[in-house]
């Protein structure tokens, strides 16, 4: 009796290696988050190594308030304290000044009346918990900051989510990166029109001046997004900077299978970060 057997080959998870940086940009609501969820999962990076300048924030700050030393080189280097007042002329910008004054009232509801000063340390605490804009020379030195001073955030893959988003900021990343030796893999521009951005902000968001506000963010886009993704591949090379078509809808029955959506953009983020073919079909 000849018995004949069979195999059969299972590819059950992707899991990769090395260090660097993968960067993630592109206009409001083309999908940057949903898109780095689904690569950090399809490769198996931990998700906290997927990164946006609100995960950045708030490691910051939780780190400033566990750890002493770093909340004094947060003042003592990066200018941040909370020894220092955010109404002090002396070491604010006077925007910044004036836009903390106006929430005056809404930072003693937050921290408690009984609270009768507010340090910078306070100010972005309060930004990042009320979805308020950080000062852009914060962001820069934050990020610098944490990742100079955190030894888990040198190593391994991460995935930068929207950020940097101006030229200037752009620069000084490539110089904090360049300065503690770390690569940028692939910068990852997700691209939507106008057309296609209005029509998903819209649909999420309820402010009666949605549109006015989404033709501010496409200006800004156009204004500062577009010139910052020209330096970096300048600067990195044009083989290192990907656009990418972040709106290719996936319809069934009639109806959008978002998932579906987002895994058709994933496949070509793997080819950009130049993955071999035949795991594009693992779903």
């Amino acid at each position: 009796m000849n018995i004949k057997g069979n195999i059969k080959i299972f590819v059950e998870k992707i899991h990769v290696e090395g260090n660097g940086v993968i960067l993630l940009t592109g206009p409001s609501g083309c999908g940057k988050g949903e898109i780095a969820k689904a690569l950090g999962k399809f490769l198996s990076i931990p998700e906290d190594k997927h990164l946006s300048m609100g995960n950045i924030l708030r490691k910051t700050i939780n780190k400033a308030g566990k750890d002493s030393h770093f909340r004094l080189i947060l003042e003592e280097k990066y200018c941040i304290s909370d020894n220092v007042s955010i109404f002090d002329q002396s070491q604010n910008r006077p925007e910044i000044v004036n836009k903390a004054d106006s929430y005056t009232k809404e930072m003693h509801n937050f921290f408690g009346s009984s609270k009768n000063s507010f340090s910078q340390l306070d100010w972005l605490k309060f930004c990042v918990s009320n979805g308020l804009l950080v000062p852009d020379e914060w962001t820069k030195k934050i990020i610098e900051a944490l990742f100079e001073n955190s030894q888990e955030m040198k190593k391994g893959i991460l995935i930068l989510d929207g950020y940097p988003r101006t030229v200037t900021a752009a620069d000084y990343l490539l110089k904090t990166f360049n300065k503690l030796e770390i690569p940028i893999i692939k910068v990852l521009h997700l691209f939507i029109t106008k057309e296609q951005m209005s029509f998903r902000l819209l649909s999420r968001k309820r402010e009666d001046d949605a549109q006015q506000s989404i033709e501010r963010r496409y200006q800004f886009y156009i204004d500062k997004v577009q010139p910052c993704i020209d330096y970096l591949k300048s600067s990195l090379g044009s083989d290192t900077v990907s656009l990418i078509d972040a709106h290719q809808p996936v319809f069934e029955n009639g109806k959008l299978n978002v998932e579906a959506s987002i895994h058709q953009v994933v496949i070509n983020v793997m080819e950009a970060l130049g993955l071999p073919g035949y795991l594009l079909d693992l779903k």
